[in-house]
């Protein structure tokens, strides 16, 4: 039994569909899970329920927690350590394996690439937070007590990534016929984990015995892309001519009195501001899993589709 915990998001779907060759034992939990493939489980919980947590769990061989909270640091301080606790107990209950799905807020701003060894240095509320729930994991991960792993990734995109940034801000503002917008520094690189490549990572790692007692960064392009950059193969890909618009810190901070996830988004500036260069190299040498290069995976946005779907 595979169990996602956070069924129905974008790393949910493409990790469901990566796992389905492999087996027809797949079990959906959220608040209101949906079947991504046929044979599908579905399991209502709400993880900061300890008891509803561990009975998702149950009979799991392994539990994959790639759930997402409101993007909020109080309901983030309050909320995640909650979840962590309930998660890492009911698969230890349960003799479950773990894989946790993170982000790179832990690190805080990194002059140079991001690696597995980069050390927790978050400048953010919700930096601390991520740091906070790893160092949880880590902690019973060396005890023995948790065969666990954590996964990495770079911000999303992907077909299906709906509220991500380059899905907002330049893919669907092209399909629109507008000009497309960025933030921060156009100039400063800004690399990009493609939601399919995920999915499969994911999938490989979580079978893989040799992978636990371990942090993974999960394949993401190594092209040192701006966001300029970014924006210049859309339009080329959209058929349209080249143009941009950059918000300044400013501007941000001006709407954000009115929009709240502007204002949420304030601590983060950094990662657009400076560069931003996240590095996979350890799961492409072990599991030889290459990367969707930028123009393949933004072709595929623009399409509305996977890289690996027919057309």
């Amino acid at each position: 039994m595979q169990t996602i915990l956070g069924a129905n998001g974008v790393i949910a779907r493409e990790l469901s569909r990566s796992l389905s060759p492999s087996t027809d034992r797949i079990r959906q939990v959220s608040r209101n899970p949906r079947r991504v493939n046929a044979g599908d489980e579905t399991f209502a919980a709400d993880l900061l329920d300890p008891a509803a947590t561990a009975r998702a769990i149950a009979g799991s061989d392994v539990a994959y927690l790639v759930a997402g909270l409101k993007y909020d640091a109080a309901v983030w301080q309050e909320q995640w350590p909650r979840v962590m606790r309930n998660v890492i107990d009911g698969c230890k209950r349960h003799g479950s394996r773990l894989v946790f799905l993170d982000n790179v807020y832990a690190y805080g701003r990194v002059d140079g690439p991001m690696t597995e060894r980069t050390p927790f240095d978050p400048c953010s509320r919700k930096g601390e937070v991520r740091a906070r729930i790893a160092t949880m994991l880590l902690d019973e991960m060396r005890s023995g007590d948790l065969r666990a792993m954590i996964v990495r990734s770079a911000d999303f995109y992907g077909p299906g990534a709906l509220q991500s940034f380059p899905h907002v801000t330049v893919f669907e503002r092209l399909k629109a016929g507008k000009v497309p917008q960025w933030i921060g520094n156009a100039k400063a690189v800004h690399t990009f984990t493609y939601t399919p490549d995920a999915g499969r990572a994911i999938a490989v790692l979580g079978q893989s015995a040799e992978a636990y007692g371990q942090t993974w960064h999960l394949p993401t392009t190594k092209e040192p892309l701006a966001g300029e950059d970014i924006v210049r193969l859309a339009c080329e890909l959209a058929g349209r001519s080249f143009g941009i618009r950059v918000a300044p810190r400013w501007m941000l901070r001006l709407m954000g009195l009115f929009v709240p996830v502007l204002r949420e988004n304030g601590e983060m500036m950094y990662q657009f501001e400076h560069d931003y260069r996240f590095d996979s190299g350890k799961i492409e040498a072990a599991y030889g899993l290459s990367p969707t290069p930028y123009r393949t995976g933004i072709s595929a946005c623009l399409a509305g589709r996977s890289a690996n779907d027919k057309a």
